[in-house]
């Protein structure tokens, strides 16, 4: 759990870093754009802007039930952050599972990609798409619904 917010922290802690330099260099101006900026920068890569994580069977159980795709993602990852953030509000809609909290997830993500632990892998209707398009993602959850 702790390296999931490794990033975030060293995001913080130098832009706090750099604030303070420039504070003392007389700019609090600057050093308030800049703070905030690291800041954006480490909340969208914490892994709070993800819906809660669920376990690999809880998620495939769900997915044969509803239909919805299954993400399996890591804290950190651009494309991940890509494809949440390009998701929006039906992000929520999809079932989420972290393969750095779930081995079973990774497992699943490894057999898919060749031995690699390559996320995103959304899982549609048993057939594994590696850093899917999020237009797509999006359109096979409306048809879902």
């Amino acid at each position: 759990m702790m390296r999931a917010w490794i990033l975030p922290m060293l995001l913080v802690l130098s832009g706090s870093a750099v604030a303070t330099g420039q504070i003392s260099k007389g700019s609090p101006g600057t050093a308030a754009v800049l703070l905030l900026a690291f800041l954006a920068l480490a909340d969208v890569n914490s892994p709070l802007i993800f819906p809660r994580s669920i376990g690999a069977q809880e998620a495939q159980r769900r997915s044969a039930v509803d239909g919805r795709p299954v993400v399996f993602w890591r804290p950190g990852c651009k494309y991940c952050i890509r494809l949440r953030m390009r998701l929006g509000r039906s992000a929520h809609q999809l079932h989420w599972v972290n393969v750095w909290r779930d081995p079973a997830g990774a497992a699943e993500v490894r057999e898919a990609n060749d031995g690699n632990e390559t996320v995103p892998t959304v899982v549609v209707a048993g057939q594994p798409h590696t850093n899917p398009d999020p237009e797509g993602v999006r359109e096979r959850l409306s048809s879902s619904a």
